[in-house]
């Protein structure tokens, strides 16, 4: 253990908190902290601070808040600090090649897949979504290119069957935490025998958008599963019911078959709503009128007098 690394941290999102807490932890504070610019939210236009700031504000860590690491100006700025190491988590910004040449022993990541499958923006979304048994974290040296350097050190952990993107976005952000600590311990010597990636293997996981939580009720039930729980809590998943937009919250499937069409109601009993899929049913437990609170099911039923043969996107 060198607790005399002298590190700057760059991160924005909460995903990279439980590092920093164990950074902190464990005598490897940042000399500085680096996350993305402001930005106004709401109709308020509040400005709100990232997750990342706030550490760093309630820690006194420095903080630097940059629109662009490209200009000469913020790289010598950086140059100052004399960093021996870069620590990136969901930083939001690929680092040009002169800031990674700065540290002694360069940038290190923690990204949240088991590279080179799921690089880019939303790998913990997207496996849930593709129905993925395992992921983990990777600790990859950075190079140039969107999550294409060595590897340092990988951990893995199975996904439980009914885990949703929120539960594992917590989960690996502690597991990669967990294995960041182990890395700074032995840091040279980690270094020196991270191992390339082999690119023939890379998937992408490109970036979530709304327009893909629409509920399509062709698919089989566990599909539909998938991309509920990959979409939850944001930005969620939905259907139409009676023209009117219905988040679902949570849901489970169903193996039986059902000879109903896609998208109709073949079964209300025990408050809960059993819909016909491409495949098999998805059973609806917690959802969202539009305009209303999210609710359980069996209010939604007596509220909204649903029957069998009712449908979904209809």
């Amino acid at each position: 253990m060198n607790s005399s690394y002298r590190i700057v941290f760059m991160g924005t999102p909460d995903f990279g908190v439980p590092a920093l807490q164990a950074l902190v932890n464990h005598g490897y504070s940042p000399c500085a902290i680096y996350c993305q610019p402001d930005r106004i939210n709401g109709r308020g236009r509040k400005v709100n601070f990232s997750p990342v700031k706030s550490f760093a504000l309630a820690h006194e860590i420095p903080l630097y808040q940059p629109e662009s690491l490209k200009s000469e100006e913020e790289q010598a700025r950086l140059r100052a600090l004399k960093p021996d190491l870069i620590i990136v988590i969901a930083y939001g910004k690929i680092l040009p090649k002169a800031v990674l040449e700065i540290p002694t022993y360069g940038a290190i990541n923690v990204h949240a897949s088991l590279l080179p499958k799921y690089r880019g923006a939303a790998p913990i979304q997207r496996v849930i979504i593709d129905g993925e048994k395992e992921t983990g974290v990777t600790i990859m040296q950075l190079d140039e290119g969107m999550d294409t350097g060595n590897i340092v050190s990988v951990r893995k952990m199975d996904i439980p069957a009914h885990m949703n993107a929120g539960e594992l976005f917590d989960a690996l952000g502690q597991l990669g935490a967990d294995e960041l600590i182990s890395v700074m311990d032995d840091l040279p010597e980690k270094l020196s025998r991270s191992v390339p990636q082999n690119h023939e293997e890379a998937t992408y996981a490109e970036k979530i958008t709304k327009d893909m939580g629409h509920i399509d009720w062709t698919l089989p039930a566990d599909r539909i599963d998938c991309l509920i729980r990959g979409m939850h809590p944001n930005p969620g998943t939905y259907t139409f019911y009676r023209g009117k937009r219905v988040k679902i919250h949570q849901a489970f499937p169903e193996e039986e078959e059902s000879a109903g069409c896609p998208g109709t109601v073949v079964s209300v009993e025990d408050g809960l709503i059993h819909v016909a899929c491409g495949k098999g049913i998805l059973v609806l437990s917690e959802i969202q009128p539009e305009n209303h609170k999210k609710m359980k099911s069996s209010d939604f039923i007596h509220g909204y007098q649903v029957k069998v043969n009712d449908t979904f996107d209809r």
